[in-house]
């Protein structure tokens, strides 16, 4: 065991340097200290890796000492880990650190702001956030009974006492409003209205949509606005969402070379069902392969649309109800 212990500080002092070198804190190095201190390994007692055929499952309780060690070293990979599957679909994942580091900076959260978490998943995250602002100010709701259940063993064994929900985070979590903050570690596909009405004036809501991350600012119940940050991000879909997001869109018709373009990808997505596909290749071109920072969301009331570069510019597209 005390050989285990030490592998686990010597592989997360890794990825704390790591994360540290990809520049993700350089705007609050204070989230260096929780990535530290909160052992990742406590929420990913097992896992699975893609093997040919299906995957293979890694358990800290293996009784083959050189496979315990592989999961440990495993679960301080700079890496997203597969936590749950069920008939090949992914369910559950507890994703790559440097992004969750990322992520968490730009939440922009500050020390007494109350914290909403669309999707328990390991629990880790909600522990990292617990760290940082205390545990009485951070919820995380996940759709799955099973889910929350583990997550909430999780972070006991790790000392953390976060309000864990079961219930559809498209609801959002009304009996712990109002939020400061609300970050989503699923991809959305709409702006649900429900968050924005649980948030506090001036609230920051973090989301991936489409394969980017959406910074929207909540000036009330009713109205948001804000623009995608530069970071692609690929995560499991808000349970009931469709096609699994970060799939590639395939057309045809259109030219290889622009389908192999992530950002055109990302162009692809946010406006699949929206814009022609031979539309936005010429929108791509162009605009001059526009970045996703040029891309926002604007939710007025019963309305939300996408668009390029202005609000009320010529490239806009609405969002699914």
């Amino acid at each position: 065991m005390g050989t285990e212990h030490s592998l686990a500080d010597q592989a997360s002092a890794a990825l704390t340097r790591e994360i540290a070198a990809s520049g993700a804190w350089d705007a609050d190095p204070d989230w260096r200290t929780a990535f530290e201190e909160v052992p990742r390994h406590l929420f990913v007692p097992y896992y699975y890796v893609g093997v040919s055929g299906g995957f293979e499952r890694l358990w800290g309780e293996d009784p083959d000492p050189a496979r315990r060690a592989r999961w440990l070293r495993g679960a301080y990979q700079d890496a997203p880990l597969a936590t749950r599957v069920r008939d090949g679909e992914l369910l559950s994942s507890s994703s790559q650190p440097s992004l969750m580091a990322k992520m968490l900076v730009e939440l922009e959260l500050g020390e007494n702001d109350t914290v909403l978490e669309i999707g328990a998943g390991t629990g880790y995250n909600a522990a990292l956030l617990a760290h940082r602002v205390g545990s009485g100010r951070v919820t995380t709701v996940d759709l799955d009974p099973e889910i929350t259940e583990s997550a909430r063993r999780h972070l006991a064994a790790a000392g953390y006492a976060p309000t864990v929900v079961t219930g559809d985070g498209a609801r959002g979590c009304p009996q712990r409003a109002p939020f400061d903050r609300i970050i989503a570690t699923c991809t959305i596909g709409t702006v649900p209205r429900a968050w924005l009405a649980q948030c506090a004036p001036g609230a920051r809501i973090l989301a991936p949509l489409a394969t980017g991350l959406i910074a929207l600012e909540v000036r009330d119940a009713t109205h948001a606005e804000g623009r995608f940050l530069h970071t692609p991000a690929y995560f499991v879909p808000l349970r009931g969402a469709g096609r699994p997001p970060g799939e590639p869109v395939r057309v045809a018709g259109l030219p290889r070379r622009a389908l192999r373009d992530e950002l055109f990808q990302f162009l692809l997505t946010l406006t699949a069902g929206r814009l022609d596909p031979q539309d936005a290749l010429t929108l791509w071109h162009g605009e001059g392969r526009p970045v996703r920072e040029r891309f926002g969301i604007t939710v007025n009331g019963a309305d939300a649309w996408a668009w390029l570069d202005d609000p009320a510019g010529p490239y806009a597209w609405p969002l699914p109800e």
